[in-house]
C-alpha cells in the first residue's frame, strides 16, 4: 500500500497477504495465471500459511491448467527440465510434501516411468505440448484433475 493511503489494520493485513504477479505479453489476447484473480481453493488459506512446497505446487497447478487451454486436442502438456540429464517428463501426477519439495510423476519420451523430485529452491520447469502418445484417446489433462483435487480439499477444510 503507499505512504498516502490510510488503511485499516485488517486491510494492511490482507493486502500483506494476497500475493502480487504481473505479466506482459507482445499479444495481449494471451492468458496466463498471473492476470486472473486466483481461484477460490487457492485464496482461502494466506501465503503466509503455507508452507514453499504448498505454495509452488499451487501456482502450478495454475500454470498447467492455463497451459492446457492453449492446446489442441492432439497435444498433451510435458514438462522439460534443466541441468543433468532429466529431458522431458509427459506429466502423469503431481504432488508436494512440506515443507520444501514437489514432486513430479510421468513417463519420458522412451516411455519409461520417470519421476522427478525437486526441492522448491531447484524448481527451473518448462511446459512443452508434445503429440499424444495414441491417436484413438483422448488427450490427458492432467491440470485440470489437480485444479479439482485442490478445490476437493478445499471443501474438506
Amino acid at each position: 500500500m503507499s505512504d498516502d493511503v490510510i488503511a485499516t489494520a485488517a486491510e494492511a493485513t490482507e493486502a500483506d497477504a494476497l500475493p502480487r504477479a504481473r505479466v506482459v505479453h507482445t499479444n495481449p489476447d494471451v492468458s496466463s495465471p498471473e492476470g486472473a484473480p486466483l481461484p477460490q481453493a487457492v485464496a482461502n488459506r494466506p501465503v503466509s500459511q503455507k508452507s514453499p512446497a504448498e505454495w509452488a505446487y499451487e501456482r502450478l497447478i495454475l500454470y498447467i491448467q492455463n497451459f492446457e487451454k492453449q492446446l489442441d486436442a492432439d497435444h498433451e502438456v510435458a514438462m522439460g527440465f534443466t541441468g543433468g540429464e532429466a529431458g522431458v517428463l509427459r506429466i502423469e501426477g503431481m504432488g508436494f510434501f512440506d515443507p520444501d519439495i514437489i514432486t513430479f510423476y510421468g513417463t519420458d519420451a522412451a516411455g519409461a516411468r520417470t519421476q522427478m523430485i525437486q526441492h522448491v529452491s531447484q524448481l527451473t520447469v518448462m511446459l512443452r505440448a508434445l503429440p499424444k502418445p495414441i491417436a484413438a484417446e483422448p488427450a490427458n489433462r492432467i491440470g485440470f484433475r489437480l485444479a479439482a483435487d485442490l478445490e476437493a480439499d478445499n471443501l474438506k477444510t
